[in-house]
């Protein structure tokens, strides 16, 4: 290096570092790989999931008739689509879901609880939440609507799509019971029994409708709750 080249590097200094990788590529080539197989499922599932959506929502077509089961289990009850919200029908009552339970003591004696106000306790976390989470907003009144839609005016199971719907809410109903510590130290959940609480939405001022303000009650029959959901536990 003659002192002209010299010069030249003491002027310029060393070559600057490279700058250092981040996100997915400061993996390693094996976890790289891992990553890209998990972000493929995830998209996979995705346009799964809306495919499935599209044809729940869709115009009878030749897919939806040749595989409408199929459509049916993936989107039932937790994905189920309706029109509730929009004319030329939007829904005007306030329906409150409430339950209570047939309780066995440590001592093998039975109690019945008080009803406890379900969705009242959902309409409190979602009150002043900027971001109430799905369940607190759709889990209970989606499931109770699916209900209604599956069972006949005795409140009995049509087909296998009543009983599960039933299955899902019971088990929904059993864990809300137990954060609430409905049976207590050392009690166990036999039966519970919910019902419906319906009361129309107020006119307003300037509207000549008549309304009636009084409740009107559902009562579902009592079910038995299996061993292995009694304590809470929904698997």
């Amino acid at each position: 290096m003659d002192a002209y080249e010299a010069a030249g590097d003491a002027r310029h200094g060393p070559p600057p570092a490279p700058e250092p990788r981040t996100g997915v590529t400061a993996l390693r080539f094996r976890y790289q790989i891992t990553a890209a197989l998990a972000l493929a499922v995830v998209a996979v599932a995705v346009c799964v999931h809306i495919g499935m959506v599209f044809l729940h929502v869709a115009p009878s077509n030749t897919v939806s008739k040749q595989h409408g089961s199929a459509i049916e289990d993936w989107i039932y009850p937790e994905f189920e689509q309706n029109w509730k919200l929009f004319a030329p029908n939007p829904l005007q009552q306030n329906i409150a879901v409430q339950a209570r339970a047939e309780i066995r003591e440590p001592d093998g004696g039975m109690r019945t609880t008080g009803w406890y106000d379900l969705s009242a306790r959902d309409g409190r976390d979602i009150d002043g939440n900027l971001l109430p989470s799905h369940t607190q907003q759709n889990e209970l009144r989606r499931a109770w609507d699916l209900l209604l839609a599956t069972h006949g005016s005795d409140n009995r199971p049509v087909g296998e799509r009543g009983e599960l719907a039933e299955s899902y809410l019971r088990r929904i109903v059993v864990l809300r019971l137990d954060r609430e510590d409905a049976a207590g130290p050392g009690g166990l959940v036999e039966r519970v029994q919910l019902r419906s609480r319906t009361t129309n939405v107020r006119p307003p001022e300037w509207s000549q409708e008549q309304v009636s303000d009084k409740p009107v009650y559902r009562e579902m029959p009592w079910w038995e709750v299996p061993e292995d959901e009694a304590g809470g536990d929904p698997a």
